[in-house]
């Protein structure tokens, strides 16, 4: 004798609601797994957000003003703060350093790292953005697949810097 018999519907019907039921029940039950690079963003200082929106005033577009330069005029030296670019996740603001006219440093002073898809996304933005910026040595950069208000917001607070730097 089978276990499903045709003549036994109401049998099939409990087997087949177990299984899905199980199914379903070792499905829901599988954890995420987190990539070590968002592991590691989340031990190390960074700079935060939520403190340099609040400081600085904003203008009407809701950006802030350059926050100066400093170096020396007989190296030929100079780091300039861009402007901060509020974006749809929060704030982005770049520092540049140029040596003779020539970019020679990017670094993100702020951007968005609210929660754990904030860190890994821009884990691999920050990074690709900054190598664009010194080979195209200009604002002209792509933006990054899966960041792009961050890319913009890069893009836009690289060429107030620069824009700084010329004026």
């Amino acid at each position: 004798m089978h276990t499903l018999k045709k003549n036994r519907p109401l049998r099939r019907i409990v087997l087949a609601s177990a299984a899905t039921v199980s199914g379903m029940v070792l499905l829901l039950s599988l954890k995420p797994h987190t990539t070590p690079a968002v592991a590691g963003l989340a031990s190390s200082p960074a700079p935060s957000s939520s403190s340099s929106a609040s400081s600085g005033t904003a203008g009407s577009d809701g950006t802030t003003g350059s926050d100066g330069s400093s170096g020396s005029a007989a190296t030929g030296t100079r780091s300039l703060t861009g402007d901060s670019v509020q974006t749809r996740w929060g704030p982005v603001q770049v520092r540049v350093t140029l040596k003779d006219g020539k970019l020679t440093d990017v670094t993100a002073v702020t951007y968005p790292q609210e929660n754990p898809r904030d860190q890994q996304i821009n884990a691999y933005a920050i990074p690709q953005l900054t190598r664009e910026a010194l080979t195209a040595q200009s604002a002209d950069i792509d933006t990054v697949s899966g960041a792009t208000y961050t890319s913009d917001g890069y893009r836009q607070s690289l060429q107030s810097a620069l824009d700084s730097a010329s004026g």
